[in-house]
């Protein structure tokens, strides 16, 4: 597990439709979805400390969460501010119908709109909001920079932008797994960085710009900056979900850049994802999940 890597299949979509044709979205749904629901306990913490952040939560009246998928975060806000609507805002339909979905499941439904469409143009008319959060989709937009600006511009006086972005290369396998050469995840992020990098090359109005996510905060008028990290660690044996939703990462890892390894490592990958390999990430004993995310937050000045 790599780099910036657990998160990014699930805005795929948002790289202004190149390779779009190709995403089957029933599965790529499923995979994002596991993947929210895996990274959950420490979405919940973030979501919980933003709560604090903001202090009354009953004058919470407008939740936004910008490139939602389908909907884990969202849900999941709806709970912790039980006084705001929450708008679920992405520019797949068919995320957006499982973000209601899930709403209904969890009692929230009656509080969790969606809104179609791309970022950052399609929030025009959106109104306002006492918090926005965005995780994973701002490194999908050409000009990361201009987006954070946009951003801010919908929120109300007193108001947080928070940008989950960054954070450390998620872990699942000891240095030594007993197959290959040792230390095959690190090499696995050097080659996931030099993927995003031509992914982002890619982007349509693409800017360089120095992710520095407290500069951009700050360039878009934003003051009371602060920077948290929130840990998952789910230590070994892990829940089948866990291990169901780490095969299909490795899956896709091996799809988007195993030619980029030697193929001693590519012969490893392919062990690790075979469902019927003892020493494949189904079965074996040792595989765990430690990963960290960092949330950025801004407030829009009070009048």
């Amino acid at each position: 597990m790599s780099g910036h890597h657990h998160h990014h299949h699930h805005d795929t979509h948002r790289g202004g439709g190149s390779g779009h044709a190709d995403i089957d979205w029933a599965v790529m749904a499923s995979l994002i979805e596991a993947n929210g629901e895996v990274h959950a306990p420490a979405t919940e913490q973030a979501a919980h400390w933003l709560r604090e952040r903001l202090g009354d939560a009953s004058e919470v009246h407008d939740v936004w969460d910008v490139g939602s998928g389908p909907g884990v975060a969202a849900g999941l806000f709806a709970q912790v501010f039980p006084s705001a609507a929450v708008l679920a805002v992405d520019g797949e339909q068919a995320l957006l119908e499982r973000a209601r979905a899930r709403a209904a499941r969890l009692g929230v439904g009656d509080r969790l709109r969606t809104l179609t469409a791309d970022l950052p143009d399609g929030l025009v008319d959106a109104g306002a909001a006492d918090l926005i959060w965005s995780s994973k989709a701002l490194h999908h937009l050409g000009d990361q920079t201009g987006a954070v600006a946009r951003l801010a511009d919908h929120l109300r006086p007193g108001g947080l932008l928070a940008v989950a972005e960054g954070g450390l290369p998620a872990r699942c396998l000891p240095r030594d797994f007993g197959i290959g050469r040792p230390g095959l995840q690190a090499r696995l992020d050097a080659v996931v960085e030099d993927w995003f990098t031509e992914m982002r090359a890619a982007l349509p109005d693409v800017r360089t710009t120095v992710e520095d996510w407290p500069a951009m905060l700050a360039a878009a008028g934003l003051t009371d900056l602060r920077s948290r990290t929130f840990l998952l660690d789910l230590p070994a044996p892990l829940s089948a979900a866990a291990r169901d939703y780490l095969r299909a990462q490795l899956v896709r890892l091996r799809e988007t850049v195993a030619e980029n390894l030697d193929a001693e490592d590519r012969a490893t990958l392919d062990r690790l994802v075979d469902p019927d390999d003892k020493d494949g990430i189904l079965l074996r004993s040792d595989a765990f999940l430690l990963s960290a995310q960092t949330v950025h937050t801004g407030r829009r000045a009070a009048v």
